[in-house]
């Protein structure tokens, strides 16, 4: 061979070399995330079996899963208001100065309680015109009782008599008049007071028992019967829930309709309602309707402004599978609970379950006939961290 062609040998055999070992280099790589991939546990699936001890078995609680009949829900959300059916707002009913005033926000009253008193010049007048009304009364009567006696014994003319029965109803009047007027301050007409003990001092009453919620007025504030309320009253042993429902849902609400409210601030606790009212129009811009509930409030805890979840139930029924509320419990906001596998042998189980008046209807995740632990959950992840720990 040639020296030059033997060079050209040389170079061509060297770069084919390099070639194929540049590509085995390269598609090493290529395979290797493919079997990690294809290793790795899918995730939110755990496959751990935890195993208890016949000790601990006995604090565990297993129950079956069986479908049950539930009643449908319509949920929606309001806003806790006072009931204004069982609400007084107390007004000045005569100008004056309050003077003892007897109650403060949070007070309990019942029905007739004095709240406070005023005193008014204005009923000091009325007060002072009804007792001259009674004297001018008690005048004509005794003039018209005279007259009558005079005119019968021929003693006196029949035009004095006229005159005497004319003067007695106009005094009837003016007394009926001026009765009236301290009727409508709030007064009792008491005839028999003399005038010097004539007291300008007009109690104000509470109109129903309830609680005291608002009390603007201060002791020794001048008050003018206007519209601005001294002080309001609400009895909470019942509040309203005023909810907002779509257009398209109106047609499943009815008036009378049971119903359950909660609340943020006890959520373990579901109130007792019903439907008390159905707005009559629609809001344009939500297209939703306003519907009223009347909400039990046995022991106050239910508070104005308060947000709430309304579930209000429907006359159809569903066939669901459902767990206590115990039974499910939350890591990396994702929801678990524990099946038996085994005798005493258990793995958890993601599922997805939403409430459903005091326990958790399951929508994904089980299966009828499979065992759960309704009580214990704790103790099994405790158990199941000590084994990965082991391992």
């Amino acid at each position: 061979m040639a020296l030059g062609s033997y060079r050209v040998y040389v170079v061509t055999t060297l770069l084919g070399l390099l070639t194929s070992g540049c590509g085995r280099g390269t598609s090493q790589p290529s395979a290797m995330p493919e079997s990690r991939g294809a290793s790795a546990a899918p995730a939110g699936q755990a496959t751990k079996v935890v195993t208890l001890s016949e000790q601990m078995m006995a604090d565990v609680k297993v129950e079956a899963l069986n479908e049950k009949s539930l009643p449908q829900l319509l949920t929606t959300t309001g806003k806790v208001e006072f009931n204004e059916d069982r609400m007084a707002r107390i007004l000045a009913p005569v100008s004056g100065q309050i003077q003892q005033l007897r109650v403060k926000v949070g007070d309990t009253v019942r029905a007739g309680d004095t709240l406070f008193l005023i005193h008014s010049r204005e009923v000091a007048t009325a007060l002072a015109e009804h007792f001259e009304s009674r004297k001018d009364l008690d005048l004509a009567e005794k003039t018209h009782a005279m007259t009558k006696d005079l005119f019968e014994h021929k003693a006196a003319a029949r035009i004095a008599l006229q005159q005497a029965e004319n003067d007695l109803a106009k005094a009837k009047a003016r007394v009926l008049r001026t009765t009236e007027t301290l009727r409508a301050l709030g007064v009792e007409a008491r005839e028999t007071e003399p005038y010097k003990e004539v007291s300008a001092l007009v109690p104000v009453r509470s109109p129903l028992s309830g609680t005291v919620i608002e009390r603007p007025v201060t002791e020794g504030q001048f008050v003018q019967p206007d519209s601005n309320a001294l002080v309001a009253i609400a009895d909470l042993s019942t509040v309203w829930v005023l909810a907002d429902v779509f257009e398209r849902d109106l047609h499943l609400v009815e008036v009378g309709q049971k119903a359950g409210v909660s609340t943020a601030a006890y959520p373990e606790q579901r109130f007792v309602a019903h439907v008390a009212r159905i707005g009559d129009a629609v809001d344009p811009a939500t297209r939703t309707v306003k519907v009223r509930f009347l909400v039990a409030n046995p022991e106050g805890r239910l508070k104005a402004e308060m947000f709430a979840s309304i579930a209000l139930f429907l006359s159809e029924s569903v066939r669901a599978l459902t767990v206590p509320p115990q039974a499910v419990f939350t890591e990396g906001g994702r929801s678990f609970v524990y099946v038996r596998t085994g005798e005493r042998e258990f793995v958890r189980r993601q599922v997805e379950a939403t409430a459903d008046d005091g326990s958790l209807k399951v929508l994904s995740g089980l299966q009828e006939g499979e065992q759960v632990v309704s009580n214990g959950a704790l103790l099994l992840r405790l158990q199941e961290d000590r084994q990965v720990a082991n391992n």
